[in-house]
């Protein structure tokens, strides 16, 4: 698909939107009739995905967020130097790891911090709905919580992404701090640095 067209102009597949209007409906009895601030990538599957949720429009507040928007993997149209730097990726770390004209999962966690942030002020506002929900994809997603619970790279490696439609929630408990709701699949366990021994304990 990538060489014919690019990834911000994709839309659902029809599984895509039987998905979307699955997880619409556990949304939607999850909020009840609480309002809702929504943040959205501005990547057409995302702007779909929000679509397909059907959340009462007299509910919810909606904020096109560019910063939460896909991994820009720069450009893929010759299908042999995106298997070779998929390859280069995945023996350099997905972290670190920059692809040609595109970015690297550290410039993505810079720019959900800088959006993380910009929430935190946001959570000042006296009229701030109860709820926010992020429509976003899996990288961020997986970066967005690196960040709020400050893992380290080598945590955030270990794990996978949440399959289409997925959804994690950050619950706020009695103690005052938040937890995520169901732990992200890990494919390996985190390779810790001997380095960190003796300054993290």
């Amino acid at each position: 698909m990538y060489e014919r067209e690019p990834d911000h102009a994709l839309a659902l597949t029809e599984r895509g939107w039987q998905q979307a209007e699955e997880t619409g409906k556990r949304l939607r009895e999850l909020f009840g009739r609480e309002r809702v601030s929504v943040y959205v990538s501005p990547y057409r599957r995302t702007l779909q995905t929000l679509h397909a949720f059907r959340l009462d429009p007299e509910l919810i507040r909606v904020r096109e967020e560019p910063r939460l928007r896909e991994q820009d993997w720069g450009n893929w149209q010759d299908r042999e130097d995106v298997r070779l730097q998929k390859a280069y990726r995945d023996a350099y770390g997905h972290f670190f790891y920059r692809f040609a004209q595109g970015e690297s999962g550290a410039d993505v966690y810079d720019r959900v911090g800088n959006f993380l942030e910009s929430l935190f002020r946001s959570f000042e506002a006296p009229d701030h709905p109860p709820n926010v929900l992020l429509v976003t994809h899996g990288l961020a997603m997986r970066l967005f919580c690196m960040r709020w619970f400050h893992w380290t790279v080598a945590e955030f490696e270990s794990l996978s992404n949440p399959g289409n439609a997925e959804i994690r929630m950050l619950v706020l408990g009695e103690n005052g701090k938040y937890t995520l709701d169901k732990p992200f699949e890990r494919w390996r366990e985190p390779v810790r640095d001997q380095w960190m021994d003796g300054i993290t304990g």
